[in-house]
């Protein structure tokens, strides 16, 4: 099925995701960028699919002559044009460049088109499990250069952490209440992160394989629970205000919310359904009101594939 949640979105809810969702962590980008100039990749053009707001990119442009972050959605891509005067220049001192555009595309209708062998390398942040992987892989390899590097990264199911108060008893109320009301709104594309990318496609095991890719060269790199070095903030803390902002951009909550609108914003919202429950548990556990606060734990998964030379 294909992903309309986020296509969707318009500006406003552009700018609420960018509010709420986490960056990720230096050591993650360097890793990005030591596998790809270590392995022959060049630092000239960078393009980031399914780019959101541009929090991946804007990270990434100051190391490349050129930064495009491409996305579906009108209303991401307005919110990222929006953040250009605050967003960092590219080491050629050019604004990034936000269009709209799929992943199955690749600006290939854009003026200027992303032309043919020109990209250095492709990111793709918590945004794969949306694409067509064949279409996505074909793509790739019509524009990446050789030695040109496509890596892909996002985060698994989010866990309470096991250092907070009554944690055990908190993670089994949030897990039922997510089978009872989130999973039916869940699409192929959450599946595909729960399972952390393991069925995710790839160039030689898509259908129709995809040829010009090195299999033999292929990374793949894990972040436990308990590592601080995938988020930004390393195993998010927030009190229950910011944890209703933040669950509300995942995409099931969002078409929750679009099935029960009449719901939105009282306390039979399944946010606050969320917040109640782990509110009561943290007072049982001796946790004042007013000082409650959630500390997630995250897994991370970085997949990196290289074009051949």
């Amino acid at each position: 099925m294909a992903e309309k949640t986020f296509r969707s979105y318009t500006a406003e809810q552009g700018k609420t995701y960018v509010q709420n969702r986490l960056d990720y962590h230096p050591n993650l980008y360097n890793t990005v960028l030591t596998h790809h100039t270590s392995t022959g990749g060049k630092l000239d053009l960078l393009l980031d699919i399914g780019c959101g707001p541009g929090l991946a990119i804007a990270n990434l442009a100051p190391h490349f002559s050129q930064a495009i972050g491409l996305d579906p959605s009108e209303g991401m891509i307005a919110t990222a044009r929006s953040r250009i005067p605050d967003l960092p220049t590219t080491a050629a001192g050019k604004p990034i460049r936000f269009e709209v555009s799929t992943a199955e595309e690749l600006g290939r209708s854009l003026t200027p088109a992303v032309a043919d062998g020109s990209v250095d390398l492709i990111v793709v942040a918590t945004a794969a499990h949306w694409f067509d992987m064949p279409a996505f892989w074909a793509a790739a390899a019509r524009v990446l250069k050789p030695s040109g590097t496509v890596a892909i990264w996002a985060s698994g199911h989010m866990e309470v952490h096991p250092d907070m108060p009554n944690a055990a008893a908190i993670q089994e109320v949030m897990d039922k209440i997510e089978v009872e009301y989130v999973q039916q709104h869940f699409i192929q594309g959450n599946w595909l992160t729960r399972e952390r990318y393991q069925n995710l496609g790839l160039p030689w095991t898509v259908e129709p394989k995809v040829r010009g890719f090195d299999e033999a060269s292929f990374v793949r790199k894990d972040w436990d629970a308990r590592d601080e070095d995938f988020y930004a903030v390393g195993q998010p803390e927030a009190d229950l205000d910011a944890f209703e902002r933040m669950i509300g951009t995942g995409s099931p909550i969002t078409r929750w919310r679009q099935a029960n609108p009449e719901l939105v914003g009282t306390e039979k919202d399944v946010v606050r359904i969320f917040r109640r429950e782990i509110e009561r548990l943290l007072r049982e556990a001796g946790v004042k009101e007013g000082e409650e606060r959630v500390r997630g734990a995250t897994t991370g998964f970085l997949l990196m594939v290289k074009r051949e030379a």
